[in-house]
This record gives C-alpha cells, structure tokens and sequence, in this order.
C-alpha cells in the first residue's frame, strides 16, 4: 500500500457532509466556523478539516485578510486543514455575512441548509468535514497550505467525479436507508481524490510529507516505516529496502520532511501509542511493546519528551477531559 494510503487508513477519520448551500449572485459569505460551529457538526472532535465541493456556478475565495482571491468553477474543492478565516462569494468586496447566522436547521437527513443572495445566478455547494486525532494526522495537516483549491473535473476523469458530485447531491436530498454511511466514504473519496491531484500538481522544490511522496525512495521509506512502524528499523536496513544509499535517503528525506527517517519513526509511533491509551484500557507494556519498545521505561522517557507528561498521567488526564466534555454536553 502506498503512504497516502497507510496513513488516510491509520487515521481513521470520521467523515461525512453536513451542509447544502446555494448562493445567487451578488452574494458575500464568511464561511469560517466557530469552536460551537464545530461541535455542532462534529461533536468532541479534537480536530475538524473542512472542505467545500462547488457543485454548480462559479465564484471567488480569498483567506480573509490575504491580499490573493481564486476564481472557483464547477467541480473544485476548498479543503481548509486548519479552518481559518475564509471568505466566498460572487464579489468579494461586498460586506460579507456568516453563513453560520444563514443557516437552516438540520433535514430529516441531518444537513443543515442554506439559501441566500440577490437573486442573479446560482452557485450551489456541498460541505463535509474529515475529523481526526491531530496527533496522527500531523504529518499530512503540516505539509499542506492554509487553503488547498484543487479541480476535481478534468477531461481524463470528469465521468466518475461528476457521476459522484450528482450522487452525493441526490443522497443529501433524501433520508434513505444507509444514507449517512454512503455520504461518509463519499466525502472521504472526495478528499482523498482532492488530495491525490494536489500532490501531484506539487513543483519540484516543495517540501513537506506530501512532497515526500512524489521522492520514489522517499515514499518507499515512508511505505516500510508505516507497513511495520513496531520492527527495530535502522537507517542501514531502511536505506537498503529503500534503494538508496544510507547518506543519500537520510539527506532526502531530510530536506523533504525536515527530520531525519527515524526521527520520524519515534514521532510516528507515539503518535500511535497515544491513540491506543485514548481508546483503550491496554497496560502500558503491550502499548509501549506494539509500537515498538522493548521496555516500559523507554517508552516513558519517550513519551514524555514528546508529550510532556508519562503515558500513565497523560491518560489519566484524556480521561478526565472526556468526562468533563460528556458533562457538559
């Protein structure tokens, strides 16, 4: 499996859509949500990616505050990693409106809705969310831009992507049985497609986890560290698997990731310890065994450097902030 693959399987990110919207022009919205926004559509989420899926029309998109905007057409998707302040509109120089305050309460089918603008012509948008441990999601969240605008319609693959905007459309609009699970692998096919083309769309002289991919002994590295990220790599073993030379891939993946291979390993495999002591009740021992550590006292040294706190107290403490949050809810 490729590691684009490995790590959107490893994150396991709740997805789905939980906005219709259609604006006619002229029209300004401020479509960046709030921490209460956020709950609503994804309650106890510790980090929520937000994407828009312009459907029909055309507009503008700018982050708000930024000096550069982006024409938008039938069939891009706005992915936001760290939902920051955006505005959309047909003109973007109109005093915009949150399109929190514009929305309709949730259909039977639990889309929120919104209709809006003066009435000229229409552009119609569907929104999903991918909600994960931000922890694991590090890598790719870090490598990404503010805003990712990407065209999902090209002339080579247009069929299945419209195919899939229309169905996705026509599954909002209906209750139907198993509807929210269909729009769920939707919304991750979506991002993971949207995700694909901008890797490749990527030039020569980016950096960051995705440019890793495009490196073909970079992205193999990467493929053994997540196919087995509990097996006692060396640089020595990874570089010989990986077909480069051991100063060679350590220089690579350096200059493409910003850390060393197997710096990344360590990093990587907390990450997932510390989702295993979020959602289960394993001892320490086979946590710290399951990813990769002989002894119990490294793993703690090792947590802690990275964590702050020994897996056992910041365990302790998930808990008790997932009791506080289920109090308040």
């Amino acid at each position: 499996m490729d590691p684009l693959s490995e790590m959107l399987s490893e994150l396991r990110l709740a997805s789905g859509f939980f906005l219709q919207a259609e604006f006619f022009t002229p029209w300004c919205v401020n479509s960046t949500p709030d921490k209460e926004d956020l709950q609503r559509i994804v309650p106890d989420a510790e980090h929520v990616i937000l994407f828009h899926l312009l459907t029909e029309g055309s507009c503008r998109v700018r982050l708000q505050g930024g000096s550069e905007s982006w024409d938008l057409n039938a069939g891009d998707v706005i992915i936001l990693p760290r939902n920051e302040a955006h505005l959309i509109g047909s003109d973007l120089h109109l005093a915009p409106v949150r399109s929190s305050s514009l929305m309709q309460p949730p259909d039977s089918c639990g889309m929120m809705r919104i209709s809006y603008g003066g009435g000229g012509a229409r552009a119609r948008f569907i929104c999903g969310f991918l909600s994960g441990d931000p922890r694991l999601c590090r890598p790719l969240l870090e490598s990404l831009p503010p805003i990712v605008i990407v065209p999902l319609c090209d002339p080579e693959k247009i069929g299945w992507i419209t195919e899939t905007m229309r169905f996705a459309s026509l599954e909002t609009s209906s209750a139907g049985i198993g509807s929210s699970v269909i729009l769920s692998r939707v919304a991750e096919l979506i991002f993971a497609e949207a995700l694909r083309r901008y890797t490749t769309s990527l030039p020569d002289s980016q950096h960051g986890w995705l440019a890793g991919l495009r490196s073909p002994h970079v992205s193999r590295a990467l493929s053994l560290l997540h196919a087995r990220p509990a097996y006692p790599w060396t640089i020595e073993e990874l570089s010989a698997q990986s077909g480069l030379s051991r100063s060679a891939l350590a220089d690579r993946f350096q200059r493409l990731l910003g850390e060393p291979p197997l710096r990344y390993l360590t990093r990587w495999r907390l990450a997932l310890a510390a989702r295993q002591l979020r959602e289960t009740r394993e001892p320490l021992a086979r946590i710290a065994q399951r990813v990769g550590y002989d002894s119990e006292a490294s793993f703690n040294r090792a947590f802690k450097r990275e964590f702050g706190a020994p897996p056992a107290s910041w365990r302790r403490r998930m808990r008790r902030m997932a009791a506080d949050d289920l109090g308040a809810h």
